[in-house]
Protein backbone atom coordinates (compact mmCIF):
# COMPACT_ATOMS: atom_id res chain seq x y z
CA UNK A 1 0.00 0.00 0.00
CA UNK A 2 0.90 3.50 -0.79
CA UNK A 3 0.32 6.26 1.54
CA UNK A 4 0.99 9.90 0.77
CA UNK A 5 0.66 12.91 3.14
CA UNK A 6 0.57 16.48 2.16
CA UNK A 7 0.67 18.93 5.12
CA UNK A 8 2.48 22.00 6.30
CA UNK A 9 4.05 20.13 9.41
CA UNK A 10 5.74 17.19 7.63
CA UNK A 11 7.75 16.96 11.50
CA UNK A 12 4.13 15.90 12.63
CA UNK A 13 3.94 12.99 10.90
CA UNK A 14 7.14 11.53 12.32
CA UNK A 15 5.12 8.80 14.54
CA UNK A 16 4.91 6.83 10.82
CA UNK A 17 8.54 5.78 11.33
CA UNK A 18 7.70 3.48 14.89
CA UNK A 19 5.83 1.21 15.80
CA UNK A 20 3.96 -0.93 13.49
CA UNK A 21 3.61 1.33 10.98
CA UNK A 22 7.36 2.40 11.04
CA UNK A 23 7.84 -1.36 10.52
CA UNK A 24 5.90 -2.18 7.71
CA UNK A 25 7.42 0.73 6.16
CA UNK A 26 10.80 -0.52 6.64
CA UNK A 27 9.95 -4.37 5.30
CA UNK A 28 8.25 -2.41 1.95
CA UNK A 29 4.90 -3.73 2.85
CA UNK A 30 3.94 0.27 3.41
CA UNK A 31 4.99 3.21 0.95
CA UNK A 32 4.57 6.24 2.92
CA UNK A 33 5.67 9.33 1.46
CA UNK A 34 5.36 12.87 3.46
CA UNK A 35 5.19 16.31 1.44
CA UNK A 36 5.79 19.91 2.71
CA UNK A 37 2.66 21.82 1.43
CA UNK A 38 4.81 24.80 1.36
CA UNK A 39 7.28 23.24 -1.70
CA UNK A 40 4.19 24.35 -3.93
CA UNK A 41 4.45 27.91 -2.77
CA UNK A 42 6.43 30.74 -5.05
CA UNK A 43 6.31 33.55 -2.69
CA UNK A 44 9.53 34.73 -0.83
CA UNK A 45 7.35 33.75 2.44
CA UNK A 46 5.83 30.54 1.15
CA UNK A 47 1.91 31.58 1.96
CA UNK A 48 -0.53 28.88 2.39
CA UNK A 49 -3.93 30.68 3.74
CA UNK A 50 -5.37 34.34 2.92
CA UNK A 51 -8.54 35.94 4.38
CA UNK A 52 -12.12 34.50 3.70
CA UNK A 53 -14.97 35.32 1.10
CA UNK A 54 -17.76 36.82 2.66
CA UNK A 55 -15.39 37.86 6.44
CA UNK A 56 -15.63 35.72 9.31
CA UNK A 57 -12.28 34.93 11.46
CA UNK A 58 -9.48 32.59 10.80
CA UNK A 59 -7.93 32.11 7.16
CA UNK A 60 -8.56 29.82 4.19
CA UNK A 61 -5.58 27.58 2.80
CA UNK A 62 -5.28 28.75 -0.74
CA UNK A 63 -6.10 26.40 -3.53
CA UNK A 64 -3.28 26.95 -5.43
CA UNK A 65 -0.63 25.58 -3.28
CA UNK A 66 -2.87 22.22 -2.75
CA UNK A 67 -3.66 21.64 -6.65
CA UNK A 68 0.06 21.92 -7.73
CA UNK A 69 0.90 19.26 -4.43
CA UNK A 70 -1.80 17.37 -5.57
CA UNK A 71 -1.10 17.20 -9.57
CA UNK A 72 2.15 16.79 -9.07
CA UNK A 73 1.69 13.85 -6.46
CA UNK A 74 -0.97 11.90 -8.35
CA UNK A 75 1.26 12.42 -11.85
CA UNK A 76 4.02 10.62 -9.51
CA UNK A 77 2.12 7.43 -10.13
CA UNK A 78 0.13 8.52 -13.21
CA UNK A 79 1.33 5.00 -15.31
CA UNK A 80 0.19 2.78 -12.66
CA UNK A 81 -3.48 1.43 -13.25
CA UNK A 82 -4.85 1.94 -9.71
CA UNK A 83 -5.91 5.96 -8.76
CA UNK A 84 -5.75 7.13 -5.18
CA UNK A 85 -8.29 7.43 -2.73
CA UNK A 86 -8.23 11.08 -1.60
CA UNK A 87 -8.84 11.46 2.57
CA UNK A 88 -9.75 14.92 3.75
CA UNK A 89 -9.78 15.13 6.90
CA UNK A 90 -12.45 17.18 8.85
CA UNK A 91 -14.83 17.61 11.72
CA UNK A 92 -17.76 18.12 8.87
CA UNK A 93 -16.76 14.61 7.16
CA UNK A 94 -18.06 10.71 7.96
CA UNK A 95 -17.28 9.34 10.98
CA UNK A 96 -14.04 7.37 10.99
CA UNK A 97 -14.94 3.81 11.97
CA UNK A 98 -13.62 0.33 11.53
CA UNK A 99 -15.68 -0.65 8.48
CA UNK A 100 -14.60 2.40 6.97
CA UNK A 101 -10.56 1.37 8.27
CA UNK A 102 -11.54 -1.66 6.59
CA UNK A 103 -12.31 -0.52 3.26
CA UNK A 104 -9.35 2.00 2.84
CA UNK A 105 -7.36 -0.89 3.78
CA UNK A 106 -8.38 -2.44 0.71
CA UNK A 107 -7.03 0.30 -1.52
CA UNK A 108 -3.40 0.27 -3.20
CA UNK A 109 -3.08 4.03 -2.57
CA UNK A 110 -4.20 6.68 -0.27
CA UNK A 111 -3.60 10.46 -0.03
CA UNK A 112 -4.18 12.33 2.69
CA UNK A 113 -4.55 16.21 2.81
CA UNK A 114 -4.69 17.57 6.51
CA UNK A 115 -5.44 20.65 6.74
CA UNK A 116 -5.01 23.98 9.11
CA UNK A 117 -6.87 27.12 9.48
CA UNK A 118 -10.05 27.54 8.96
CA UNK A 119 -9.66 24.57 6.02
CA UNK A 120 -8.99 23.71 2.53
CA UNK A 121 -10.83 26.28 -0.06
CA UNK A 122 -13.60 24.17 -1.21
CA UNK A 123 -12.93 24.19 -4.67
CA UNK A 124 -9.96 21.93 -4.32
CA UNK A 125 -12.25 19.18 -2.98
CA UNK A 126 -14.85 19.43 -5.42
CA UNK A 127 -12.13 19.35 -8.18
CA UNK A 128 -10.36 16.11 -7.28
CA UNK A 129 -14.51 14.96 -6.65
CA UNK A 130 -14.83 15.07 -10.59
CA UNK A 131 -12.24 12.09 -11.41
CA UNK A 132 -11.04 10.51 -7.77
CA UNK A 133 -12.47 8.70 -4.80
CA UNK A 134 -12.77 11.77 -2.36
CA UNK A 135 -13.22 10.92 1.10
CA UNK A 136 -13.94 13.38 4.21
CA UNK A 137 -13.57 12.02 6.92
CA UNK A 138 -13.61 12.54 11.13
CA UNK A 139 -12.27 10.93 13.78
CA UNK A 140 -14.99 12.39 16.47
CA UNK A 141 -17.25 15.54 17.23
CA UNK A 142 -14.36 17.95 18.32
CA UNK A 143 -12.19 20.52 16.76
CA UNK A 144 -8.23 20.39 16.52
CA UNK A 145 -5.76 22.26 15.92
CA UNK A 146 -5.18 20.49 12.54
CA UNK A 147 -5.45 17.67 10.22
CA UNK A 148 -1.95 16.00 11.45
CA UNK A 149 -3.37 13.89 14.80
CA UNK A 150 -6.55 12.55 12.50
CA UNK A 151 -4.18 11.35 9.77
CA UNK A 152 -1.75 9.36 12.08
CA UNK A 153 -5.16 7.68 13.94
CA UNK A 154 -6.22 6.79 10.20
CA UNK A 155 -3.00 5.10 8.66
CA UNK A 156 -2.80 3.20 12.40
CA UNK A 157 -6.30 1.91 11.89
CA UNK A 158 -5.63 1.14 8.11
CA UNK A 159 -2.22 -0.14 8.38
CA UNK A 160 -2.57 -2.73 11.06
CA UNK A 161 -5.26 -3.98 8.67
CA UNK A 162 -2.93 -4.61 5.74
CA UNK A 163 -1.72 -8.46 5.53
CA UNK A 164 1.46 -8.51 6.67
CA UNK A 165 1.35 -5.66 9.32
CA UNK A 166 0.39 -7.49 12.48
CA UNK A 167 2.27 -10.14 13.14
CA UNK A 168 -0.38 -12.53 14.13
CA UNK A 169 -2.58 -12.39 11.28
CA UNK A 170 -5.52 -13.22 13.42
CA UNK A 171 -4.76 -9.98 16.17
CA UNK A 172 -7.50 -8.06 14.60
CA UNK A 173 -9.87 -10.64 14.12
CA UNK A 174 -11.57 -9.98 17.56
CA UNK A 175 -10.58 -6.20 18.16
CA UNK A 176 -13.98 -3.81 19.21
CA UNK A 177 -15.65 -3.06 16.12
CA UNK A 178 -14.40 -5.46 14.03
CA UNK A 179 -16.88 -6.60 11.33
CA UNK A 180 -18.58 -9.34 13.21
CA UNK A 181 -16.81 -9.69 15.95
CA UNK A 182 -18.95 -9.92 19.24
CA UNK A 183 -21.94 -8.39 17.61
CA UNK A 184 -19.77 -5.76 17.29
CA UNK A 185 -19.64 -5.25 20.99
CA UNK A 186 -16.15 -3.70 22.96
CA UNK A 187 -13.62 -5.72 23.71
CA UNK A 188 -13.75 -7.15 27.22
CA UNK A 189 -10.57 -6.93 29.43
CA UNK A 190 -7.36 -8.76 28.91
CA UNK A 191 -5.24 -10.35 31.54
CA UNK A 192 -1.24 -12.11 31.45
CA UNK A 193 1.32 -13.18 34.25
CA UNK A 194 1.66 -12.52 37.09
CA UNK A 195 -1.21 -14.34 38.15
CA UNK A 196 -1.21 -12.21 41.39
CA UNK A 197 -0.03 -8.04 41.30
CA UNK A 198 -0.64 -6.08 44.31
CA UNK A 199 -2.91 -8.36 45.57
CA UNK A 200 -5.31 -8.67 42.67
CA UNK A 201 -5.66 -12.43 41.08
CA UNK A 202 -7.15 -13.38 37.76
CA UNK A 203 -10.78 -14.36 37.52
CA UNK A 204 -10.98 -18.24 38.01
CA UNK A 205 -12.02 -18.92 34.59
CA UNK A 206 -9.29 -17.75 32.81
CA UNK A 207 -7.27 -20.26 34.59
CA UNK A 208 -9.51 -22.97 34.21
CA UNK A 209 -8.52 -24.35 30.81
CA UNK A 210 -12.05 -24.54 30.10
CA UNK A 211 -12.19 -23.29 26.86
CA UNK A 212 -16.58 -22.72 26.47
CA UNK A 213 -16.68 -21.09 29.76
CA UNK A 214 -13.64 -18.96 28.90
CA UNK A 215 -15.62 -17.60 25.81
CA UNK A 216 -18.77 -17.57 27.57
CA UNK A 217 -17.30 -15.25 30.32
CA UNK A 218 -15.71 -12.72 27.64
CA UNK A 219 -18.30 -12.34 25.75
CA UNK A 220 -20.19 -11.70 29.04
CA UNK A 221 -17.65 -9.42 30.02
CA UNK A 222 -18.01 -7.69 26.60
CA UNK A 223 -21.74 -6.87 27.25
CA UNK A 224 -21.47 -5.81 30.59
CA UNK A 225 -18.34 -3.23 29.05
CA UNK A 226 -20.50 -2.35 26.20
CA UNK A 227 -23.61 -1.52 28.26
CA UNK A 228 -21.87 0.82 30.45
CA UNK A 229 -19.74 2.80 27.90
CA UNK A 230 -21.56 2.56 24.86
CA UNK A 231 -25.21 1.60 25.53
CA UNK A 232 -25.72 2.90 21.66
CA UNK A 233 -24.22 0.43 20.23
CA UNK A 234 -26.16 -2.41 22.67
CA UNK A 235 -29.56 -0.77 21.05
CA UNK A 236 -28.88 -0.98 17.42
CA UNK A 237 -27.54 -4.53 17.76
CA UNK A 238 -29.49 -7.18 15.74
CA UNK A 239 -31.75 -9.24 17.44
CA UNK A 240 -30.14 -12.38 15.86
CA UNK A 241 -26.33 -11.97 16.71
CA UNK A 242 -27.64 -12.27 20.50
CA UNK A 243 -28.06 -16.26 21.81
CA UNK A 244 -29.78 -17.07 24.45
CA UNK A 245 -27.16 -16.54 27.48
CA UNK A 246 -26.48 -12.97 25.45
CA UNK A 247 -30.37 -12.16 26.21
CA UNK A 248 -30.14 -13.27 29.92
CA UNK A 249 -27.05 -11.31 30.51
CA UNK A 250 -28.71 -8.37 29.24
CA UNK A 251 -31.34 -8.52 31.01
CA UNK A 252 -29.55 -8.65 34.38
CA UNK A 253 -27.64 -5.17 32.98
CA UNK A 254 -30.75 -3.85 33.04
CA UNK A 255 -31.78 -4.25 29.52
CA UNK A 256 -35.58 -4.74 28.50
CA UNK A 257 -36.33 -6.88 25.06
CA UNK A 258 -39.02 -5.00 23.26
CA UNK A 259 -41.29 -6.82 20.56
CA UNK A 260 -39.04 -6.24 17.64
CA UNK A 261 -36.24 -7.89 20.07
CA UNK A 262 -33.84 -5.03 19.88
CA UNK A 263 -33.13 -4.27 23.64
CA UNK A 264 -33.89 -0.84 25.65
CA UNK A 265 -32.81 0.17 28.69
CA UNK A 266 -35.61 -1.01 31.30
CA UNK A 267 -37.58 1.81 31.70
CA UNK A 268 -37.21 3.93 28.72
CA UNK A 269 -39.91 4.44 26.68
CA UNK A 270 -39.92 3.06 22.93
CA UNK A 271 -41.25 4.95 20.06
CA UNK A 272 -43.96 2.57 18.19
Amino acid sequence: MRIDVVTIFPEYLEPLNVSLVGKARACGLLDVRVHDLRRWTHDKHHTVDDTPYGGGPGMVMKPEPWGEALDEVIASAAAEAASPVLIVPTPSGRPFDQELAVELSARPWLVFTPARYEGIDRRVIDEYAEHLDVREVSIGDYVLAGGEAPVLVMVEAIARLVPGVLGNAESHRDDSFAAGAMADLLEGPVYTKPPEWRGRGIPDVLLSGHHGRIARWRRDQALARTSANRPDLIARCDPAALDKKDRATLTELGWSQGEDGRFWPTGAHVEE
